[in-house]
C-alpha cells in the first residue's frame, strides 16, 4: 500500500518529467508533499500535459539531455536526492525503426549515465528505473509474461529496453548494492490517460481524429495490449520506491505493473467502446507484437499493489479529461482531483 506520509519532504529526482507519465508523476509527488526536481528534454508535442497542467509551477525543472553526462551529473548532485525515478526515454516502437541510433543512445547509454551519476549521490537510497512490458522476448503467448522470462525485443525500442534492464542489473551488482542503494526495474503495460498527445499512439490518434470529425487510421486492429490508466503503474513505482528505501536488498529486482487480465483487449474493442470510426491502414507496416500481457502476481503478493480502475472506467475518464481541456478548464486542478479520486479508491480496496 502507498503510504503518502512517507513522501512528505522526500527529495525526489525525476528524469523525463516533461513527458506524459512524467507530468502525471510530478503532480502525484507534489500532492504528497515531496520535493521534486525534474530533468528532461523540452516536451515533444504541442499541446502537452507538462504545459497544460502547469507541472513546472511547483517543482524545480531543468531542461537537459540524459546523454549529457556532465550536465546530468551536476544537476543530480546539486539536488542531492533521496529517491531517483528514471523515466526519460525514446518511448516509441515505430520511431525506433527510423531512429535506431538515437533510440539506443537514449535508452541504453542514457540509462547508463543516469546510474553513473546516481552512484555519486551521498543521500540516495532508492532507484526505480522504468523500462517496458516490451522488454520480454515476445512469443505471442496467450498468458502474461513473468519477471523471470527471457528478455529480448524484435524492434530497436524493445531491444534497447531489454539492454537497459541488463545495464541496471550490472550496476546493481557492481556498484549500488555495496553502497546500500536499492535499485529495481519497473515494466508497465500500455499506459493511457488524459493529457497524452504523443505521436502514433492509439488514444491520442483517436482523439485527434474525433476533433477533426475524421476516421482514425488503424494499423493492427486485432493487436492485444495490457491497457491501464497512467496512475496505475505510477502508484506501483511509488510503492516500489518506498520499499526500496526501507529495504534496499529485499526489493531490488524487476517488477511488472499491468492491468487485470480482463483488461488486456484488442485495439478494435477500444474503438467500439469509444464509438470512433476507423479505417485500416493499407500500407506495409514494420513488425509490432500482436499479443502482449503481463503477469502481475508478484507485485500483488509482495507489494500489495493491484490495479484499481478497469478499462471502461479509464476510457470514460479520458473522454471527460479531454472535454475539460477543450472547455479550457484548470487542468492542474483537474489532474490533482483525478489523483485524489484514485488515491481514495485505492484506500477503499
Amino acid at each position: 500500500m502507498l503510504e503518502q506520509e512517507f513522501w512528505k519532504n522526500k527529495r525526489v529526482y525525476l528524469t523525463g518529467h516533461t513527458g506524459f507519465k512524467g507530468g502525471w508523476l510530478s503532480l502525484y509527488l507534489q500532492s504528497m508533499g515531496a520535493i521534486v526536481k525534474g530533468y528532461a528534454l523540452t516536451p515533444a508535442t504541442m499541446p502537452n500535459l507538462f504545459t497544460e497542467a502547469k507541472v513546472a509551477d511547483k517543482i524545480e525543472s531543468e531542461i537537459g539531455n540524459i546523454a549529457n553526462l556532465e550536465q546530468l551529473q551536476a544537476s543530480m548532485l546539486s539536488f542531492n536526492p533521496d529517491i531517483l525515478i528514471h523515466l526519460a526515454a525514446q518511448p516509441l516502437v515505430r520511431l525506433s525503426y527510423k531512429e535506431p541510433l538515437e533510440t539506443y543512445e537514449t535508452n541504453v547509454m542514457g540509462t547508463l549515465k543516469v546510474l553513473e551519476s546516481a552512484k555519486h549521490c551521498p543521500n540516495l537510497k532508492s532507484i526505480v528505473s522504468v523500462t517496458t512490458d516490451k522488454c520480454y522476448e515476445n512469443k505471442e503467448w496467450h498468458w502474461g509474461y513473468r519477471e523471470d522470462e527471457a528478455l529480448g525485443g524484435h524492434d530497436p525500442y524493445s531491444s534497447s529496453k531489454a539492454c537497459a534492464e541488463l545495464v541496471t542489473s550490472a550496476y546493481r551488482r557492481s556498484f549500488l548494492q555495496e553502497k546500500g542503494i536499492g535499485i529495481a526495474t519497473a515494466r508497465a503495460g500500455n499506459v493511457i490517460g488524459g493529457g497524452d498527445w504523443s505521436y502514433e499512439r492509439l488514444i491520442p490518434d483517436m482523439l485527434k481524429a474525433f476533433e477533426k470529425k475524421q476516421a482514425v487510421i488503424i494499423r493492427n486492429p486485432k493487436s492485444i495490449r495490457p491497457w491501464q490508466h497512467v496512475l496505475e503503474p505510477l502508484s506501483g513505482y511509488l510503492i516500489l520506491a518506498q520499499r526500496l528505501y526501507e529495504s534496499p536488498q529485499e526489493y531490488a529486482e524487476a517488477w511488472n505493473f499491468g492491468p487485470q487480465d480482463e483488461d488486456a483487449k484488442p485495439v478494435d474493442w477500444i474503438l467500439d467502446k469509444m464509438h470512433i470510426p476507423w479505417q485500416l491502414d493499407g500500407n506495409i507496416q514494420p513488425h509490432e507484437a500482436g499479443f502482449l500481457k503481463l503477469d502481475i502476481s508478484k507485485a500483488k503478493a509482495r507489494l500489495n499493489w493491484q490495479p484499481i480502475w478497469h478499462l471502461e472506467q479509464t476510457l470514460e475518464r479520458i473522454i471527460q479529461w479531454h472535454q475539460a481541456w477543450l472547455n479550457k478548464e484548470d487542468m492542474t486542478k483537474r489532474c490533482l482531483e483525478e489523483i485524489e479520486q484514485y488515491v481514495n479508491d485505492m484506500n477503499k480496496r
